[in-house]
């Protein structure tokens, strides 16, 4: 006589067959639960880094546009960049933090070795110095000390929080050909007026990043509260994204795709790899024939 067997819903992706019980039929054990061979792939390695290609109008000194020109640069992938650039900035703020705030202990505090008032027969509380953190002048529990705020980041990692951020900001950059010498005087005004040419309002957050500043471009503009002039060695994450607008000059411009760009041959790696993951036969198994059943 059969009986039924009722099976749980935890394992109901088995076979129904496993749990047909009968007194006539005997079924091994061992051959219930064999794990199917694993498919021979090759290492699957995460693409962690995408190719951003951004167009951005080029305009003379005048303001007329001129042409066009790309920006190619490295970025996160769209799950992790926020959290790249988010650990990028935290980093950076971090750092900046000279870490010298220091308060005195109630044992540091000067003062307070005689007893105030006498212990007993005034009616008062018990006090023992008059530099107790209860009382005014006195010392301080638990404040701030001495302390090293800095926290490490991987170059790679900082280096992609910044080709993020000049990606996902390259909407609102535009490119200006060369203006070193273009100011004669260092007059404020003047820049001032080469902003609105370029269609940028003066009160807006601006960063202009440039590979060389001439004199008279650095005192024009050192006014301009709202103006930021960054070169290679002083590009940080904050001000690009502090921005409201990007301002790059052609040879600046030319030195991020070549600093923070990607190669050729890397995007084809990556390409290969993607092939492979996904199951496409590459051309060496096609054409060897597959195994026969005999051997």
């Amino acid at each position: 006589m059969a009986t039924s067997v009722r099976i749980p819903s935890s394992i109901s992706f088995l076979s129904s067959s496993i749990f047909s019980l009968s007194s006539s039929s005997q079924t091994s054990s061992t051959s219930l639960f064999i794990k199917p061979p694993k498919p021979h792939l090759l290492k699957c390695t995460t693409a962690v880094i995408r190719s951003e290609l951004a167009t951005l109008p080029v305009l003379s000194f005048d303001g007329t546009k001129i042409g066009e020109t790309s920006l190619n640069l490295k970025s996160a992938n769209p799950d992790t960049a926020r959290a790249v650039v988010h650990r990028g900035i935290t980093t950076d703020l971090n750092n900046k933090r000279r870490g010298t705030a220091s308060t005195l202990t109630r044992a540091e505090v000067r003062g307070g070795g005689k007893k105030p008032f006498p212990q007993k027969k005034l009616g008062r509380a018990r006090r023992g110095s008059q530099r107790t953190p209860l009382r005014p002048g006195g010392g301080v529990v638990f404040g701030p000390k001495p302390r090293d705020w800095s926290v490490k980041i991987n170059k790679k990692e900082k280096r992609l929080a910044i080709s993020t951020a000049l990606a996902s900001a390259a909407v609102n950059g535009i490119v200006v050909e060369e203006f070193g010498d273009k100011f004669e005087k260092p007059k404020t005004k003047d820049f001032i007026e080469a902003l609105k040419r370029w269609g940028i309002d003066p009160k807006e957050k601006s960063m202009f990043f440039m590979t060389e500043v001439s004199d008279n471009v650095v005192l024009a503009s050192r006014n301009i509260g709202t103006l930021k002039m960054l070169t290679p060695r002083t590009l940080n994450l904050f001000d690009i994204l502090n921005a409201d607008k990007l301002v790059f000059t052609k040879p600046a411009l030319d030195y991020l795709n070549e600093a923070y760009g990607y190669d050729d041959g890397e995007d084809e790696d990556e390409d290969d790899e993607e092939q492979v993951d996904e199951g496409i036969p590459t051309e060496e198994e096609e054409a060897s024939p597959p195994p026969s059943s005999e051997e």
